[in-house]
C-alpha cells in the first residue's frame, strides 16, 4: 500500500519557488501519492505573482511551474472533500477557518498534512514539516 500525504499552499508555493520541495516530491512520487485540495492550487496562483512581483520578477515562469506540479501533487475537486467541510471546520474554528478543505481533505483520504503551516497543529491530524517530512517518506 503507497503512502500518502496532503499539501497545503504554502508547501505548493515552495515546490515552485524552492529546491527542497520539489526534489521530496520527484525523489518520493514512486511510493507516496501527493493530494491537495484544488482551492490551495488557486490560492498559489493568486499569492505567486505577488511573491515574486515584490521581488521585481515576472510570475509566468513560476505559474508554469505551478501547472507542471500536478503531475507530482493530484488537485483534488471540491466535491469529493465537501461532505468533510462542518467537522473540518470544527477542527479549525480556533485558528484559521480558511484551511478547512486541507482538513477536510486529510480526513476523506486518512492522511497526515505536509504544512508549514502552525494553525494545523491540534487540529488531531498528523501534521509533518519539511525539515521532517522525510522520515515519513522514508518510513516502509
Amino acid at each position: 500500500m503507497r503512502k500518502g500525504l496532503v499539501l497545503d499552499a504554502n508547501i505548493l508555493i515552495r515546490a515552485v519557488l524552492g529546491v527542497r520541495v520539489r526534489t521530496l516530491l520527484e525523489r518520493y512520487e514512486e511510493s507516496c501519492e501527493f493530494y491537495s485540495p484544488d482551492v490551495c492550487f488557486l490560492e498559489a496562483r493568486r499569492y505567486l505573482p505577488q511573491i515574486l512581483g515584490n521581488r521585481g520578477l515576472d510570475a509566468g515562469p513560476a505559474l508554469y511551474v505551478l501547472d507542471e506540479t500536478t503531475r507530482l501533487v493530484q488537485s483534488i475537486e471540491q466535491a469529493l472533500y465537501q461532505s468533510f467541510e462542518a467537522v473540518a471546520r470544527t477542527r479549525m474554528a480556533p485558528r484559521d477557518l480558511r484551511d478547512w478543505p486541507v482538513v477536510a481533505l486529510a480526513l476523506v483520504l486518512n492522511l497526515p498534512i505536509w504544512t508549514e503551516d502552525q494553525d494545523f497543529f491540534g487540529s488531531g491530524i498528523a501534521t509533518w514539516t519539511t525539515d521532517r517530512i522525510e522520515i515519513y517518506l522514508r518510513e516502509g
